[in-house]
């Protein structure tokens, strides 16, 4: 007899209260404080710079615990958001009960709960990046029936101080991809992290040691992942945005500095937030036909390639992700798509196509007697360019709006098969391919010069508006990058100065 999703789930409110964490209420809510003997509540919500702010509660009692999560509280929104100005600057913040989870760093017990923003007339704030997003979303459903749920890839280094961890057993430099105790060192960090970033609702794949592991005169750096399962847009954001700074918290405990950012130092592994997408009808997966990749993947495909540069604004956010997306590395500079090519911006990762796909684990376990089932709904397109700079909010949007405009492109089948690579681009018998495609920018200043230039296609709908388009190239050009990789070539104090100002974005 199989276990129900309640029966496993690691949220401790939903295996309370017995329910999904979507169906919670706000008498849900009420009943585990006072059940549990939680005595504070904290709301939480995502600040101008990407990170979770914090506003703290001492609950006093049962009434002032429901005017909380009736109505919300007011918080100054210039001092949170750069574009808003002090005279005008009251905002709310509203608690979403789905995501209330019992704080794993508290020792007083505490409730943390993320909140969403809402103006003065009590409608969610328009230049907030949580409700362009659904926006974006609900467009997307309404034009094409399609639904689109997404995940991320999350990347990040731990640095310690070099003599105080144990190298009896050192890792090979750049080598560190799936490695395992006793070669890496912060293994036990990031099941930590796991564990009480499922607890908070948290829908992880699996973790594991990434690539990039070096050493220089002061540090040991060691690179990690932990990986989410599709969800919705919504979901999915905000489990990233709790997992960092869980992460943070963790590393403080341990004595060690966590960094998401794109690129750490010259020649070793940066880190992205590669994103996989599947869009649903009905609940079920259209990613698969016939034992392919289906029409309607390679539509949203082409229209997340056709506006590529133009979502770098939202996805690479900074000098340094420029100093990641350079040519000949994995992480892709050139407009096109492949399965299982690494080399692509967009890759349809294996799946789980054929019918010889489902014999595997026959083959592994003599005594496995199922019946065929059909693993095809575990099938993605992954997006490969952006990294933890990201306004994941914003990010999410662009491939909504994307993957909208691929429906309305009428030549997007042609598109698709013109973009499509079937080799490694990056050999020399293969430059007369690779000079056909188009590329990424390669600074936060062309990234804001292609966004302004396809600002119409993210506008349609009102998904952006025109206000944030302009306001979000502006920030990047302010950040004075053009050219800049050429202008730092070999001047290694100055790239060290300029991954110390951006260690901790996001």
């Amino acid at each position: 007899m199989k276990t129900s999703s309640i029966e496993l789930n690691p949220n401790k409110l939903v295996q309370y209260l017995n329910k999904p964490a979507c169906e919670f209420t706000k008498e849900d809510i009420i009943k585990f404080v006072k059940e549990n003997g939680i005595k504070m509540l904290t709301f939480r919500y995502v600040g101008g710079d990407g990170r979770l702010k914090a506003l703290a509660f001492v609950i006093r009692d049962e009434e002032h615990l429901d005017n909380l999560l009736s109505a919300g509280e007011r918080v100054d929104g210039s001092s949170i958001f750069s574009y808003i100005e002090a005279d005008s600057s009251d905002l709310y913040v509203v608690p979403k009960y789905r995501t209330a989870f019992l704080n794993p760093f508290e020792e007083i017990p505490t409730l943390d709960i993320l909140c969403s923003y809402f103006d003065k007339e009590g409608t969610p704030l328009k230049s907030a990046s949580e409700t362009v997003m659904k926006k974006a979303g609900q467009t997307l459903t309404e034009k094409t029936g399609y639904e689109l749920q997404a995940m991320g890839e999350l990347e990040y280094y731990i640095i310690a101080n070099k003599d105080e961890v144990n190298m009896n057993f050192p890792a090979v430099d750049q080598k560190g991809y799936h490695e395992s105790n006793p070669f890496t060192k912060f293994d036990q960090l990031r099941k930590e992290a796991m564990l009480y970033i499922s607890e908070a609702g948290g829908k992880i794949k699996y973790g594991h040691s990434e690539v990039g592991n070096f050493t220089d005169d002061k540090y040991y750096y060691e690179q990690n992942e932990i990986e989410f399962e599709t969800d919705t847009l919504e979901n999915s954001a905000d489990s990233l945005l709790i997992a960092k700074w869980m992460l943070r918290m963790l590393a403080d405990q341990y004595g060690v500095r966590v960094s998401f950012a794109p690129k750490i130092t010259v020649g070793k592994a940066g880190s992205g937030l590669h994103v996989h997408m599947k869009l649903l009808k009905d609940g079920k997966s259209v990613m698969v036909e016939n034992g392919d990749v289906s029409d309607v993947a390679k539509r949203a495909m082409a229209g997340i390639l056709d506006i590529a540069a133009g979502i770098t604004a939202f996805g690479n956010r900074i000098p340094t992700s420029y100093l990641r997306l350079v040519p000949h590395q994995e992480a892709p500079t050139n407009i096109c798509w492949g399965d299982r090519n690494r080399s692509a911006l967009v890759r349809v990762p294996l799946g789980w196509f054929s019918e010889g796909s489902n014999s595997m684990v026959a083959l592994a376990n003599p005594n496995y007697n199922e019946d065929f089932r059909d693993h095809s709904y575990k099938s993605t397109f992954e997006f490969r360019a952006a990294d933890p700079s990201a306004d994941l909010y914003l990010l999410f949007a662009a491939f909504a709006v994307g993957i909208r405009h691929g429906f309305e492109m009428e030549n997007a089948l042609e598109v698709a098969k013109k973009l499509y690579i079937s080799v490694n681009i990056f050999k020399d018998e293969h430059k007369d391919r690779l000079a056909q495609l188009e590329h990424l920018p390669a600074s936060c200043y062309e990234s804001a010069q292609a966004l302004k230039k396809q600002k119409d296609i993210f506008m349609e709908y009102d998904v952006f508006t025109e206000g944030m388009i302009n306001d979000a190239a502006k920030e990047l050009e302010a950040l004075n990058d053009n050219q800049l990789s050429e202008r730092l070539y070999g001047k290694n104090d100055e790239i060290r100065k300029l991954v110390d100002a951006y260690l901790h974005i996001g």
